[in-house]
């Protein structure tokens, strides 16, 4: 049964019911889940000179200038990894043992930086066909590896030219171990690397910075990597006007009437939803929406629903799907406890996502 504020309460306003992510079940191939290993839909079109370096942050132009020259190192590597076969890679070459030195890179900075508009620029600068290319966050690469198991991810990746890993999950030692593994096998492969990451719990009060936690996790591939420490505020804060207030329920229900392709849900029905669909199916979740419509937005109860809201705040981010919601402003989402705690940078970044998918989503009202 449906949980949106239609069937809670709201009457039809005009026209049919807007759909309700609640209503959402959606089941992810395999297959999908490598075929999507690209830059998401709102970092399709950046470029390194799209990405325009603060004057105040030498550290900005700097990693510009490295990231090109990496990318265009990589221009004849894995050559002979070219004859992809299938999407699992089955009878691929072998590829060549990768020279002796750094094989990767890694960016280092908080967030709302550009970290990842520079990683997915590297991916579109690289010199190869966008099948020997993979791209996607540590999340995604986790349930690549639980889809296909460990092998068939090895021989999937192996001919690639460069593997782009956002969003390192530090916070998780198990998954951490699992991918560093991963990661050898690949740099063995000859693949080049790319990462940002986030910090390891009970370290984030020392700073926003993370290289040393990530090359002592890797272990062994520390030496693969190159730091790029990029300094900066949060680009989405950066001379942009506040969030728009939040609005009533009637005007959020209106708009979403009103505006074709948007969803429409009660915040507390969507928390207790998303428990029931892995996180790696929150992307399929969105599929086809134009905006997300939430009513009686509220504190997030527990650690748990805050992470996995986390994630969706991502996704809807990746797709650029403005947000429009009643009740509670987005930066009260969580509690004194979570934001000082281990996993604080994800949740200041998921309220400064939200925010600004709050912004886009301010034309809804006007417009309905």
């Amino acid at each position: 049964m449906s949980t949106s504020p239609a069937a809670s309460g709201f009457g039809p306003i005009a026209g049919t019911a807007p759909p309700s992510l609640c209503d959402r079940e959606p089941h992810v191939p395999a297959d999908r889940l490598v075929a999507e290993m690209v830059p998401p839909p709102r970092f399709d079109s950046v470029r390194f000179d799209t990405y325009i370096p603060d004057p105040n942050q030498p550290t900005q132009t700097e990693a510009v200038q490295v990231l090109a020259g990496f990318a265009a190192g990589l221009g004849g590597a894995h050559a002979i990894g070219g004859g992809r076969r299938g999407f699992l890679g089955l009878g691929r070459p072998r590829a060549p043992k990768t020279p002796a030195g750094p094989r990767g890179v890694y960016l280092d900075g908080g967030y709302g930086v550009g970290k990842t508009h520079l990683l997915a620029s590297l991916w579109h600068a690289t010199p190869a066909e966008p099948s020997l290319k993979a791209f996607g966050t540590f999340v995604e690469l986790t349930n690549l590896v639980g889809a296909l198991g460990f092998q068939k991810t090895v021989q999937t990746l192996s001919g690639h030219r460069l593997v782009c890993i956002d969003e390192f999950e530090l916070d998780d030692p198990g998954d951490t171990v699992l991918v560093s593994s991963l990661l050898g096998k690949l740099v063995d492969a000859g693949v080049a690397l790319a990462a940002t990451s986030n910090t390891l719990p009970g370290k984030l009060g020392e700073g926003r910075f993370a290289a040393v936690d990530f090359l002592r996790e890797i272990q062994g591939l520390a030496a693969r990597f190159r730091p790029l420490r990029i300094d900066g505020e949060d680009y989405r804060h950066r001379g942009l006007p506040e969030a728009p207030a939040p609005f009533a329920d009637e005007e959020v229900a209106k708009a979403a009437y009103a505006t074709e392709g948007a969803s429409l849900d009660d915040f507390p029905s969507l928390l207790a939803h998303l428990a029931k669909v892995h996180p790696s199916r929150y992307g399929a979740l969105t599929d086809g929406l134009k905006a997300v419509c939430l009513t009686d937005v509220q504190p997030v109860p527990d650690q748990s629903t805050a992470l996995r809201l986390v994630v969706l705040a991502d996704r809807l981010y990746d797709r650029e799907v403005p947000v429009l919601a009643s009740g509670m402003p987005f930066d009260r989402l969580f509690s004194e406890e979570m934001l000082n705690g281990g996993y604080r940078k994800k949740y200041f970044r998921a309220i400064s996502r939200l925010t600004a998918l709050a912004r886009d989503a301010k034309g809804l009202v006007d417009g309905a």
